[in-house]
């Protein structure tokens, strides 16, 4: 009876340390797919800094306005646009990601008079997220 006990016990031990480990690989193995899942639904694209600075006041005209995000944008669906406080648009329409970094996005601009201007953009992220959004700079 003391063997039988005994194999018994070692059995259930064996079998529970079986499922033990299999339970923590499940779990290891959810917790890396939520990890990577995590990292794609979190894909929206939103501006880091900018130059000019949000609502700052520069000396003179810039020569580009640009905007760095948080995330890959896509060159082919990212605008930025620039426009006086009365609504003409000022920059040069060469709106584009830059090609050594898909995070930053810029318009190039003629020499501007003294102003407020409005900076406008749009992008989608690489994993098709669409922001938009705007801000203001001033000339003096």
């Amino acid at each position: 009876m003391d063997i039988f006990k005994d194999w018994q016990k070692k059995l259930l031990r064996t079998e529970l340390i079986k499922g033990v480990n299999m339970i923590a690989r499940v779990m290891i193995t959810a917790l890396v797919f939520l990890i990577a899942v995590s990292e794609v639904s979190w894909g929206h694209a939103f501006p880091d800094h900018s130059d000019p600075k949000v609502g700052s006041t520069v000396e003179g005209s810039p020569p580009r306005v640009r905007i760095w995000f948080d995330s890959y944008i896509e060159a082919a669906f990212s605008t930025l646009m620039v426009h006086t406080a009365e609504g003409k648009m000022v920059d040069k329409r060469d709106s584009r990601v830059n090609p050594s970094d898909p995070k930053l996005l810029e318009v190039d601009l003629p020499q501007l008079p003294a102003g407020k201007y409005i900076v406008i953009w749009s992008v989608i992220s690489r994993d098709g997220h669409k922001t938009n959004g705007e801000y203001s700079f001033t000339i003096k």
